[in-house]
Formats: C-alpha cells, structure tokens, sequence
C-alpha cells in the first residue's frame, strides 16, 4: 500500500511540474502583455514630454566643428568672451560660444556673469546698465572690453559658426531673444541658440522657428543654481521641453547620462556637450556626434 501510494505521489508531482513546465509560455505571455501595457502608456509620456524636433534645418553645417568656450580665452591678453579670445578662436578654426545679456539700454554684451565681480573686480549688474557704463569696464585687469555681439559676430562671418547662448534676467527673455536675432539677422553665419530659460526657447518657437535651438541642462539637483525645487526637477528632467520643443539638448559632460538626457538622445533629439576639458572627454562628446564645447587646451596642441 505504501509503494502505491509512493508511486500515486510521484506521478501526481510528475504531472504538477509538466503542468507548470508547459504552462509557462502562456504565463510569460501572461505578463509579458500586463508589462507591455503597463510601460506604453509611460514611453508615450515620455516621448510627448521629452522629445524635441528632429527635422530643424542647418544642424549639418555646425556639425564636425570644435567650439571654443567663451572664445579661445587663457593668459593675461585673452580673458573669455573677450574679442581677443574669440580672434584667438577664428585663427584657430574653432567656432565658439558666448553669452549674451540685454543691457539697460538694449544692447547686447556678450559676458557669461550677470554680475560684473568676478571678471571686472568691481559691482554691478548688466542689465542695471548701459552700453556706455559697460564700454567703461575691462575686463580681468586688461584692456579687453566687454564686447557686444555684432563685434563677435563681425570676426566670424563667414568663418566658423557660433552657439549663442542668451543669459535672460528680470523675464526679459522676449526683448532679449528678439533684439539677439535682429543682431544675427544682419550677419551672413551659421549658429544656433541655447538657453537654461524655456521661454525663450518657446518664443523662438514661435517667432523664429527656423533658428535651431537648444535647452541647456545640468545636474541642478546637485548645483541648486538658487532656483526652487521644481525649476530644478523641472529642468534636470527636462520638462519644459513639451512647450519649447529643442532642436538640441546642451549639458555638462558629466551630466550627458542624465536620464532625461540619454531618453532624448534615443529619440534622435541632438545634442551638445560643455565643458570638456580634456582630449579624451573631446573625442568621447564627437563619438557621441555631440557639438564639442571645450575648454582649458587648444585641442590641436591637445595640451591641457
């Protein structure tokens, strides 16, 4: 009786495990569906908040160019976003990028900092002044001015193409992106522009769709930047890009695999790396086909 009963157990877990062994496939079926329609839902918000525009016309002509950050700028004759570290940059070959701010009196100065201290040694706010207070200033001790953008734009017309980044302040992002692109308007050069503030991103949208345009990012959940907690979940995930659209996104290099960022790429959203500072973090941003924003070397002596 015991053997039976042995021999009954035996092939009633025989049949248990085929049971299970055969049943698998429909199992995995099972919830291979349930995760595919849990995860469509979250790649179609995905794509509707992150994805940027892919068709912008002329990013072929600012590709395989090395750019110059703030100018080809180091040593006492070449402080950044100095004429003479952009003259630097256009004998080299490189293009460059710049920061533009709107002064009080409508001009744009091409200076990275809002605030005039930590280049001109003394206090004072770009767009609390005029253009002739600012041709007062020099720069870094020297004779370098602070120059205003149809000066930069006037060295590299038809040379080597420019990323202008626009510097908002006090939401003054439309008159700022509009006087930046009557100024472009004037100069036969190829450039794109960039900016941490989505709005003037979604006014080129607007006004100027055909200029190809760029959110800057970083990891400003690490870098506070002084902006509150959701502008910096905001813009490290990159959620204004369901309004501003980006032709490109532009991050720090060690910030290029940022989720956001990396989801963007794999929609065949372009980008743009600064500040590299190295060859090899150079040869990494051009593997990846991202616009080179370098820093600290001339990368044809490739010495730092």
């Amino acid at each position: 009786m015991s053997i039976l009963l042995g021999i009954l157990t035996a092939v009633v877990l025989a049949a248990v495990i085929l049971a299970g062994i055969l049943s698998l496939p429909f199992a995995a079926g099972f919830l291979l569906a349930r995760l595919v329609q849990a995860l469509v839902p979250l790649y179609v918000l995905a794509w509707f908040v992150l994805h940027g525009r892919r068709c912008g016309k002329g990013w072929e002509r600012l590709e395989g160019v090395r750019y110059a950050h703030r100018g080809l700028h180091g040593g006492p004759a070449a402080p950044e976003n100095s004429l003479a570290a952009f003259d630097r940059a256009v004998q080299r070959g490189y293009g460059a990028e710049l920061d533009v701010h709107l002064t009080a009196d409508g001009r744009l100065a091409v200076i990275h900092d809002a605030d005039l201290f930590r280049l001109c040694g003394r206090h004072g706010m770009v767009e609390e002044m005029t253009a002739a207070e600012l041709s007062q200033v020099r720069l870094e001790g020297t004779e370098q001015a602070i120059p205003f953008l149809e000066e930069v734009l006037a060295l590299f017309q038809g040379k080597a193409p420019l990323v202008v980044e626009l510097k908002s302040a006090g939401g003054n992002h439309a008159a700022l992106a509009e006087k930046t692109m009557e100024c472009l308007d004037r100069f036969p050069i190829d450039y794109c522009v960039e900016s941490f503030d989505p709005r003037v991103l979604v006014w080129l949208r607007r006004k100027r769709p055909e200029v190809l345009r760029g959110q800057l990012t970083q990891n400003f959940l690490k870098r506070p930047e002084g902006l509150s907690l959701w502008n910096r979940l905001a813009l490290t995930n990159l959620f204004y890009n369901f309004a501003a659209r980006p032709d490109f996104v532009a991050c720090r290099f060690d910030d290029r695999n940022l989720p956001a960022v990396r989801l963007c790429r794999w929609m065949g959203v372009r980008s743009a790396c600064w500040t590299i500072r190295t060859p090899e973090e150079l040869r990494t941003a051009e593997r990846e086909r991202s616009l080179p924003i370098f820093e600290c070397f001339d990368p044809k002596e490739e010495v730092c």
